[in-house]
């Protein structure tokens, strides 16, 4: 019996896999069994080590890093997928660091003295522009949020003009209770960094700075401060107009800000730009700026590997993503100076490589591909340059599955799986979580705005459905609390830190349970008698059809 007339089928006994009553033929559940969680944590092990300083995009470590899953690849019986017959997609880079000594940032005001930064505590800069030098004397004007959202009869740039002037923002989405609103209290894609400094750049800004606090951003400080201390990436065949300066300020300085133009503090300014009726408003304060940078010109792959199906003419393929990069090291500095990011994410990698491995020994019906990308924390980059450039036509793959940032805590009984819902996938999901005895749980973080945060979402922009598979708060042995004071911790205290490192007590019964729920995915796209589609009036809904058509 070949695998297309099994999946007809439904098991009558209890699955392989020990968790549900079996959907998937044979095979598949056998397969499926296989997945070990102790080959995850040998991966992760090896991938967060000092050796790999980090994977850093571009640097040994990464290099390292990539070499390593191309040859799991290989190991596995993957075909090649990348450049010239090669696993490696190359994507060409600019790498921008910001000469802290030579550089200076200051609020100008008509009368009083210059309020001078520093970086780091104060602000942190960057140019995307790709120059050694930037000089910027401009006025600044607030600008709230910094969104234009017609959808939502929303304009902070309506009555003003920003060309040549350097633009404040608040970080987030403008404040809503209301789903259909901005999403309620769930961050949509508007109150993300990324929108915020190409919506100022699409309006002709020179600059851009955007005010963090922490409960609206969902992080820190230190998350800001730790992801600008190094070296930024940027795509260097990206067209889009950029800003020459992007720039965070923390809310301290901010208060500064709107003290020297006369105005109220921040949390105030905050309030009045979250009401309908906002005006933008020309501050009478310069951004008097000099930013000196090194630019390194490099390239960095994407680790591409392709199971072909067996069905000819049009694909339906699912896609299995993670990224292998993190944030590299911090030269010079004493102590422990490695992002090693075993968390971020090599638990992702962990994941794909090991789905790989067990994958590679069936017939799918369609093809499944398996992308490692590179400079997902530099904003997306090596997915998004993916996403324009799949291996197949973006249209005929039907699912991509993300695997980010898995935390080892033991045996879960809840997923998030959020953005399935936007897809006619959903019902096979909610479905499969049954099966294995899996809540599908809401995003316990909504206003992080995580959709928008990882890979899943670069797919998602060129219309592949797309969302990333994750753990909810819930843990056999434990209760709803103690998961969640658990992710609490992570992301005070490791995420994006030098603190994220392998230890032996990590528990990878969560990776292995979420992948082998992946391969079940997975496989219910493939089999399925219609490709997956995102649902009606989804804002991807127009993406899915445009690429069909090509």
């Amino acid at each position: 019996m070949n695998l297309r007339t099994a999946t007809t089928l439904l098991a009558l006994t209890t699955s392989i896999s020990g968790y549900a009553w079996a959907q998937v033929p044979p095979e598949v559940a056998k397969a499926e069994a296989s997945i070990d969680a102790e080959k995850i944590r040998a991966h992760v092990r090896f991938l967060a080590d000092d050796l790999l300083e980090g994977r850093g995009p571009g640097l040994r470590g990464s290099e390292l890093a990539a070499k390593y899953i191309a040859t799991e690849f290989a190991l596995s019986g993957l075909k090649p997928a990348g450049d010239n017959g090669s696993y490696f997609q190359q994507v060409r880079f600019f790498g921008m660091t910001v000469k802290r000594d030579a550089s200076s940032v200051a609020f100008v005001s008509k009368s009083g003295s210059p309020i001078d930064l520093k970086f780091g505590p104060d602000y942190v800069v960057n140019n995307p522009r790709h120059e050694t030098v930037a000089n910027i004397d401009a006025p600044i004007v607030f600008v709230g949020y910094g969104v234009t959202a017609p959808e939502f009869g929303w304009d902070d740039y309506a009555g003003v003009d920003v060309k040549g002037k350097v633009v404040l923002i608040i970080v987030g989405d403008p404040p809503s209770d209301d789903p259909k609103f901005f999403g309620g209290k769930a961050l949509t894609y508007y109150g993300r960094w990324t929108y915020k400094y190409e919506q100022a750049a699409r309006k002709g800004a020179i600059g851009a700075l955007i005010i963090h606090r922490t409960d609206l951003a969902s992080y820190g400080w230190s998350v800001v401060q730790n992801s600008g201390a190094g070296e930024k990436t940027f795509l260097a065949d990206d067209a889009k107009p950029v800003v020459e300066a992007a720039a965070w300020i923390h809310h301290d300085v901010a208060d500064k800000l709107f003290a020297a133009a006369a105005m109220p503090a921040t949390d105030a300014e905050i309030d009045a730009a979250g009401r309908r009726g906002f005006k933008a408003i020309e501050l009478p304060v310069h951004l008097k700026a000099h930013i000196e940078s090194t630019v390194r010109p490099f390239e960095s792959a994407n680790v591409v590997g392709i199971l072909p199906g067996e069905m000819k003419g049009k694909d339906q393929a699912v896609m299995y993503s993670a990224h292998y990069d993190h944030l590299g090291f911090v030269p010079g500095m004493a102590g422990d100076n490695i992002y090693n990011g075993a968390a971020d994410n090599a638990t992702g990698c962990g994941i794909l490589i090991e789905l790989a491995r067990v994958w590679a020994g069936l017939k799918p019906p369609h093809s499944v591909i398996f992308a490692a990308v590179t400079a997902e924390e530099q904003g997306l980059l090596g997915s998004e340059y993916l996403g324009q450039h799949p291996p197949i036509p973006a249209g005929q793959i039907a699912l991509d599955l993300n695997y980010d940032d898995i935390q080892p805590f033991g045996d879960p009984l809840e997923t998030n799986v959020a953005g399935s819902e936007r897809t006619s996938f959903y019902p096979t999901v909610e479905a499969t979580a049954k099966r294995f005895h899996l809540a599908i749980v809401p995003d316990a973080h909504p206003e992080a705005g995580h959709y928008y945060r990882s890979d899943h979402f670069s797919f998602a922009r060129v219309g592949v459905p797309s969302f990333s598979v994750g753990e909810g708060t819930l843990f056999a042995g434990h209760d709803a609390a103690w998961g969640l004071a658990k992710e609490d911790d992570y992301v005070a205290h490791r995420y994006h830190n030098f603190s994220d490192n392998y230890t032996p007590d990590m528990d990878f019964t969560s990776n292995a349970k979420l992948a082998k729920f992946g391969m079940e995915l997975g496989w219910e796209a493939l089999s399925a008698p219609k490709t997956v589609e995102w649902k009606a009036g989804d804002e991807f809904e127009g993406a899915r059809k445009t690429s069909q058509q090509r």
